[in-house]
């Protein structure tokens, strides 16, 4: 079993072995390029266990031999440029890869013969998959402007580049792959939730989502059994996880744990995966397929943390102004009345109940953590999610200010004791709430905040820069809606609410020019922001040092306006 272990900013590749011999780190140079979350997409192991492939800093793929020999550069993919998603062909020898998602190609091992795979029709390609019986290659692929959570297709290829089949999907498909018996086998959300589908049927048909949205590479949310009679499959209930265990013959299910899942792989009687929940660090385990025992392989840094510092959440359900549903969840902090309403990024995403230290740190210093998921989040099928479209800066605030009056209204926290926080798409919907009622809030902080719409669209990174056309409208058409719920071109609306801004400078998502334009204008009108640019910090912060002081200078800033603004 292999598996990779991050820390800090480093990251490496483990063996463990289930003979019982000692686990190895194997001293893999140049250093492996860590996945994001519970995502994968940065190695692949042979069909006889002998070597790894994985994507190192560089880009590039670099073959790895399981006995520690040294490492050797498989691909050239050009300065500037990375590989993802290497899955090796049952031949032991051919590796499919992706290049910044806009090609697929296949290189030998034995020959260093490289070809490209798709016919380049496709913006966007992503998670290869390599047929053990036609040994033939599919993969999703999306145009813009949509992204991967609105509709994609499925291309498929011989290992030597012919173009074999295009399986068009009226809605979201994502890691498309093949049974034991040649049948085809995805996740699709065409009947309104993320189902697993088996030759053109949805099968499971339980309105729950069985995975989360294409953020990145490599998202592995279900397995097959080796016989084909059986599948592994996540599944998302109000952002709680569990992995069950379907009979595809009979229907029947049965749990094999609860927690978020990711990463599930099937290989004998050995089912694997990353674990993780409110109270449960990130995991490797393993369950027999068969008892279904567990069997903690290894397990994350856990900090100095226990059981009961870490608070398990409350699901909250509320209707919306217009009477639709909307879904929240609470991190209680014991009799404090004061509350952090955290807003998650994306804002096609969800914080699912995982592993967050952040959460445990704001409730072990007297906040009430509330975490909304506004219409627009995953996690509540598909009408929910697309629910946003054209109303980004609109519905997504609408609805945050619902489930902050809800908690008001049922005793939790006031006005003066209420601060909302968010990153990146979660830092925009922030503002946008304190714009739209300044006296719900007596503070906000925002890290890597989008503050410009139309900037956002022109300069964000090649993933996210038609995702305004969807959530807000196409450009130039809609030049003055972006501007209308840009705040950068309102920061007047933030003059009587006290903020703090935190950047990393090299942000490729949300560049640091928004917070610097937005931070200057506000200062110039008399409003209280304080700024804080991390350097060599990109879209988020990895390097421990800025993490610790994220944390301090934020608990100063709290410590300070929310009092001040209860004294008032």
């Amino acid at each position: 079993m292999y598996g990779v272990s991050e820390q800090g900013v480093g990251a490496w590749l483990v063996v463990h072995r289930f003979d019982g011999g000692a686990e190895t780190r194997l001293a893999v140079e140049p250093p492996l390029r860590p996945a994001r979350s519970l995502g994968g997409g940065s190695w692949a192991a042979a069909p006889d266990g002998s070597w790894v492939v994985y994507v190192a800093i560089d880009g590039d793929l670099w073959w790895q031999p399981i006995d520690g020999a040294p490492a050797r550069r498989l691909t050239q993919v050009g300065d500037g440029r990375g590989a993802m998603c290497p899955v090796v062909a049952p031949d032991g020898d051919a590796v499919v890869y992706v290049v910044d998602m806009e090609e697929v190609r296949c290189i030998r091992c034995s020959t260093g013969v490289d070809v490209r795979l798709d016919d380049a029709s496709a913006d966007f390609v992503l998670d290869p998959w390599v047929d053990a019986t036609t040994s033939t290659v599919q993969w999703t692929a999306w145009n813009v402007p949509a992204m991967p959570w609105d509709h994609g297709r499925v291309q498929c290829a011989t290992l030597d580049g012919v173009l074999a089949d295009v399986i068009e999907v009226p809605a979201a498909v994502q890691q498309p792959r093949t049974m034991p018996d040649g049948r085809s086998v995805c996740i699709r959300d065409d009947e309104g939730w993320l189902d697993l589908w088996i030759d053109g049927r949805p099968v499971l048909r339980d309105s729950v989502e069985h995975a989360g949205p294409t953020w990145g590479p490599g998202q592995c949310s279900y397995a097959v059994s080796p016989d084909g009679t059986r599948v592994a499959v996540t599944a998302n209930e109000g952002g709680f996880g569990r992995l069950r265990v379907v009979d595809l013959r009979s229907g029947e299910q049965h749990d094999l744990g609860r927690g978020v899942h990711g990463q599930v792989s099937w290989a004998g009687d050995r089912i694997a995966a990353l674990r993780t929940g409110a109270r449960t660090p990130t995991q490797v385990v393993v369950y027999d397929a068969v008892s279904s025992q567990r069997t903690v392989v290894s397990v994350g840094p856990v900090g100095e943390w226990t059981d009961d510092e870490l608070p398990e959440p409350e699901l909250v359900e509320l209707a919306s102004d217009d009477g639709a549903p909307l879904h929240a969840r609470l991190f209680r902090a014991g009799g404090s009345d004061r509350l952090l309403v955290w807003l998650h990024g994306g804002p096609t995403d969800q914080w699912q109940v995982t592993w967050m230290p952040r959460i445990a740190h704001w409730c072990s210093r007297g906040w009430n953590v509330l975490v909304p998921d506004h219409r627009g989040s995953t996690g509540h099928g598909r009408t929910y999610q697309q629910a946003l479209q054209g109303r980004w800066g609109e519905l997504d605030v609408a609805d945050t200010l619902a489930v902050v009056r809800h908690a008001h209204a049922v005793g939790l926290g006031s006005p003066s004791s209420t601060v909302v926080m968010g990153g990146s798409a979660g830092g925009f919907t922030a503002l946008e709430s304190i714009a739209a009622d300044p006296a719900r809030f007596a503070a906000g902080v925002v890290l890597y905040p989008v503050t410009d719409l139309a900037d956002l669209a022109e300069r964000s990174h090649r993933f996210e820069r038609h995702y305004t056309d969807g959530l807000v409208g196409p450009l130039p058409q809609t030049a003055e809606l972006h501007r209308e719920r840009s705040p950068l071109h309102h920061v007047e609306r933030y003059v009587s609410t006290p903020l703090l801004v935190l950047h990393g400078e090299n942000d490729p998502v949300v560049p640091v020019d928004q917070s610097l334009s937005f931070v200057s204008r506000l200062a110039a009108l008399g409003g209280i922001v304080e700024l804080k640019v991390y350097a060599g910090e990109g879209h988020g912060f990895r390097r421990r040092e800025h993490q610790l002081d994220e944390y301090h200078r934020i608990s100063r800033f709290l410590d300070g306006h929310v009092r001040i603004a209860s004294q008032s």
